[in-house]
Formats: structure tokens, sequence, C-alpha cells
């Protein structure tokens, strides 16, 4: 996916650090990673014929997560807006792509009642699941670590499990849009840990027993 290099350059200079700040999940490395996945997902597309524009996908998936600046409730709203009041990415982008990207950004969220309203919210949204096993359950650790401090281990574990099985499990909130995707592999694997309660609970101590240590 060959990108706008003035477009590629501003967003390392001025958007990609705005995430250093945010919590644990949601930092740079988590965006560099949805914007390569994005890339991966585009360039799949442009081999079966689909056209797909390489600047949008970049953009969508560098701004998708800067809302949670003001709170994770509202960010996939917040970051459409942010996307949108942008004075720079006008000279990259027609008022009618602009309004597009805004909406994928809005659609990114696993929790979204509706499916995504465009092939770019459906590119962002898929590589913003990240199914790698092993990172989502850490970062389930991290956040509740995070934003839950007045509970104790035990609450740790337990709130850690319910989440990953409403989530992740068979019959979760999360959907895939591509199924040919390397998601879709990694997501039966992280299913099968889920059912595995004793393997998942172990794996869930260990991490949090990690995490602490580091305190």
């Amino acid at each position: 996916m060959n990108v706008n290099p003035e477009l590629k350059a501003y967003v390392e200079a001025v958007i990609l650090p705005r995430y250093d700040h945010f919590d644990k999940a949601h930092q740079r490395d988590h965006i560099e990673t949805v914007i390569r996945q994005s890339a991966a997902l585009a360039d799949m597309l442009v081999a079966k014929g689909v056209a797909v524009d390489a600047d949008m996908v970049y953009a969508i998936a560098a701004f998708h997560d800067l809302g949670i600046v003001n709170g994770r409730e509202n960010h996939h709203t917040d970051s459409g807006k942010i996307l949108l009041a942008d004075p720079i990415l006008p000279h990259y982008f027609t008022q009618e792509q602009l309004l597009v990207m805004k909406e994928a950004v809005e659609d990114h969220r696993a929790s979204s009642k509706h499916a995504p309203r465009s092939l770019y919210g459906r590119i962002v949204a898929e590589a913003d699941r990240q199914i790698d096993p092993q990172t989502i359950v850490v970062r389930t650790v991290q956040y509740g670590l995070e934003h839950y401090p007045e509970l104790d281990k035990a609450g740790h574990l337990a709130r850690a499990q319910a989440h990953l099985a409403e989530k992740y499990g068979e019959g979760g909130y999360l959907k895939l849009w591509f199924p040919e995707s390397d998601n879709a592999r990694k997501l039966a694997e992280l299913r099968r840990l889920i059912a595995d309660e004793p393997a998942l609970r172990a794996l869930l101590e260990e991490i949090w027993n990690n995490e602490n240590t580091k305190i």
C-alpha cells in the first residue's frame, strides 16, 4: 500500500505522538499495528480487483482512537469528530472522502450495534480486532488494573474472564468482516483458550502477577 509521503510525515509527526499518553491498550504500538493490518487487508482486496484508496485507509487507521483523549465510552464518535475537524486532512481528501472516513472511524468499535457503513469501516474494524490471543489477554488484565483499582486479585481475574467470554467467546459481540483474514483463525484459537477455563485462569493469574511486579 503506497501512501502519500507528505500525509504519512504529518501523521507520524503530529498524530501518532498523541497516543503516547493514552492507556496501555491504546498507545502508539496499537495504532501502528492497526495501520499495518489495515494495509494488509487493503492489499488483499486490491489483489482481488477491489478499488481501495490507500491514503484513506492509512488516515482512518491513524485517527481511529484519538477520541480516547475524552474517555473510552464515546471515543469512536469523538475520534470521527477529531478527524473531520483536522485542518490538514482537507489538503489530501475531498469533503466526500472525509465524511466516509469519519463514518469508518465511528464504526470501528467492536461493540457497535450496526455493521460498518462502508468498505473502509470494515477494514479498520477488522484491523482493530488484532486477534492475537496472548496480547488480548494481557491487555484485558492491564485495562482492569488501570480502570478498576478497587478490585482485589480475585476480582480482577473474574472481570477479565467475564469480559473475554462476553467479547470473544462463542456468541460474543465481536464480529469479523473478512472470513479469509488471519483474524478468523486466531479467533478460533482464542475461543479454544476461553473454553478451557483452567488454562485461561492460569494465564490470567500469571499476567496479573507480572503486571503487579512492574508497579
